[in-house]
């Protein structure tokens, strides 16, 4: 698809986002610590190895059932930054204002960041506020940035995956963009699906602790899943096979798929990583996973082989393959 102006799609973590970074933004601002693409920058600073990520916020509605934007930004950035190793240490918050918004929704938002934030043993040290006239914003938009130290001796990268290792997920996939989609088409569901939005830095520590040789982890947020995975295909040159029936996803998430016909595979997470490590490591890191709160249905979904490189194979349900690409199109916008 070519266009000339950005599309709604430009931001949804498929295709088209993957192509406005290569295209516009890499060429122009390329540098080596950029050039990583992780979701957070590595830098060694007077002999200390920090991690540095930003990450903005625009999801619609602001309240859903599980979360809303403040608690949101604040899981967003720590999960970005633990999922380079670190330990997340302080955030910044920036927000945009439309005129008109609730002074009451602004003080429940600020109020559950600053619940997140205590959670997650991280403090906002530093921040914005500017306020657009009415028509011009959404309600509100949050910036969050933020700086962890790094102690852990490997490079969590994908540079650093290989043959042999395996795949690891903390739980469902899916609940985050269902539960958003639930609540914006009011779908009146019997079973109120939550979003899984969660600070994931302590199921990390725990992680880190169980295996010296953690080669890569990613939180799948927008494009889910399957985005993340092929992404990291073709990043890292490796060749990728996860298994449909190991993948765990709820009942009340398939349901809100068949209705308006989505892919649980793309459906965004705010609570949801996974990890590659050597095989041998691989249940000692699912056992860790499993005795955290944010770990209980945690699987081993995928290896990483010798063939097919730079390509993300899906062993389906009915017992065929398929190749999953990032996705093309409109997934579900403004929900991050």
């Amino acid at each position: 698809m070519s266009t000339d102006t950005i599309l709604l799609e430009h931001g949804d973590g498929g295709l088209l986002s993957n192509k406005l970074i290569a295209e516009t933004f890499l060429p122009l601002l390329k540098n080596d610590l950029l050039e990583r693409m992780e979701d957070c920058a590595v830098m060694e600073i007077g002999g200390q190895r920090l991690s540095f990520s930003t990450d903005s916020y625009v999801v619609q509605p602001c309240f859903f059932p599980g979360g809303d934007i403040g608690s949101l930004a604040v899981h967003g950035t720590v999960n970005d930054l633990s999922m380079g190793g670190a330990t997340p240490l302080y955030l910044s918050a920036g927000f945009i204002l439309e005129e008109g918004f609730p002074l009451d929704d602004l003080k429940k938002i600020v109020a559950s960041m600053a619940e997140a934030a205590q959670k997650a043993g991280v403090r906002v040290v530093t921040g914005d506020t500017k306020v657009v006239a009415r028509g011009a914003a959404d309600g509100i938009f949050i910036n969050t940035a933020g700086i962890g130290h790094i102690t852990y001796p490997g490079d969590i990268s994908v540079s650093s995956i290989r043959p042999g290792d395996a795949i690891i997920l903390n739980g469902h996939i899916g609940d985050h963009g269902a539960a958003i989609m639930s609540k914006r088409e009011n779908l009146g569901l019997e079973t109120d699906i939550l979003s899984d939005s969660a600070p994931l830095s302590g199921l990390v520590a725990d992680i880190l602790q169980a295996s010296p040789a953690i080669h890569c982890m990613r939180d799948a947020t927008r494009g889910g899943l399957g985005a993340i995975l092929a992404e990291i295909a073709q990043q890292s040159g490796a060749g990728i096979t996860i298994a449909e029936n190991s993948i765990p996803v709820k009942d009340s998430v398939r349901g809100v798929c068949e209705i308006l016909g989505l892919d649980p595979l793309f459906l965004a997470n705010e609570g949801k990583m996974v990890a590659f490590c050597p095989g041998n490591d691989a249940q000692a890191v699912l056992q860790a996973m499993q005795n955290h709160e944010y770990g209980r249905d945690a699987a081993i979904i995928g290896t990483v082989g010798e063939s097919d490189r730079g390509r993300l194979i899906l062993d389906t349900a009915i017992g065929g393959q398929r190749e999953i690409d990032l996705p093309a199109g409109e997934l579900v916008p403004r929900i991050c």
